[in-house]
């Protein structure tokens, strides 16, 4: 994941975005949405721009709207992505906000979710989140899951996937090209793991999260995927 396409458009951040609240989960601050009382969760892993995106915490709103206890962890630790800092492009901001550490951070969030009664997880990563939700797939983690423009994703990731997947996918993607998509979703089908592939025309990556409001056919396509993903979710996740 590199060069400008995967960080093009950043959103403003406002921790103060959505009708949810903040709380400390196994050690991270996190998004909440929805009654904890419910006994299906559904993670969102944000991309590098961390959880305070306020169109990922309308999403979340949306999803729990449906039903669902959702959590937005802050796998940044309070340090999101910040293209106008030049002493940290992308390559050296990976270093150390890297997958693999918040798959780490993952799992524990995972656990404390299973401690309070949650029983099915579900979980959706936009670009950098996709990587870490991949991770979560290969094991019983989770039950269900949704990649957004994944970025780091390789096709030997995707043979290892064990719980139904969807994919939604740009048509203008240099991170995720419609064609390695679609490669990813002949994997699935050879594997006989339940998938759904989609690329939507005319939108580039990170279009699910970073589109602006007053872009008519952006907040259209944006909204197509939310619900797809939402209905992934509901159909597999029980």
């Amino acid at each position: 994941m590199s060069g400008p396409e995967c960080c093009s458009n950043p959103p403003k951040l406002s921790s103060s975005s959505g009708s949810g609240s903040v709380i400390e989960l196994a050690g991270l601050k996190a998004y909440v949405s929805g009654s904890s009382n419910s006994k299906q969760a559904i993670l969102l892993v944000s991309d590098v721009y961390g959880y305070e995106s306020p169109n990922l915490r309308k999403l979340a709103d949306k999803v729990a709207n449906a039903g669902f206890y959702v959590v937005v962890p802050d796998f940044m630790h309070g340090e999101p992505y910040d293209p106008d800092n030049v002493e940290k492009p992308i390559p050296v901001w990976l270093n150390t906000h890297n997958t693999d550490r918040g798959c780490e951070d993952a799992k524990p969030a995972i656990a404390a979710l299973k401690s309070q009664g949650i029983t099915t997880i579900g979980a959706a990563g936009f670009c950098w989140g996709a990587k870490v939700v991949v991770e979560l797939t290969k094991s019983s983690h989770i039950q269900a899951a949704v990649l957004l423009h994944p970025s780091l994703t390789t096709l030997d990731d995707i043979k290892d996937v064990k719980v139904p997947m969807a994919i939604l996918g740009a048509e203008i993607d240099k991170n995720s090209p419609p064609e390695l998509m679609r490669q990813f979703g002949e994997i699935l089908t050879s594997t006989k793991v339940k998938s759904f592939v989609k690329i939507f025309p005319g939108v580039a990556h990170g279009w699910t999260v970073r589109y602006k409001a007053e872009d008519e056919f952006a907040v259209k396509s944006a909204e197509e995927a939310h619900q797809d993903m939402l209905n992934w979710f509901l159909a597999h996740i029980n």
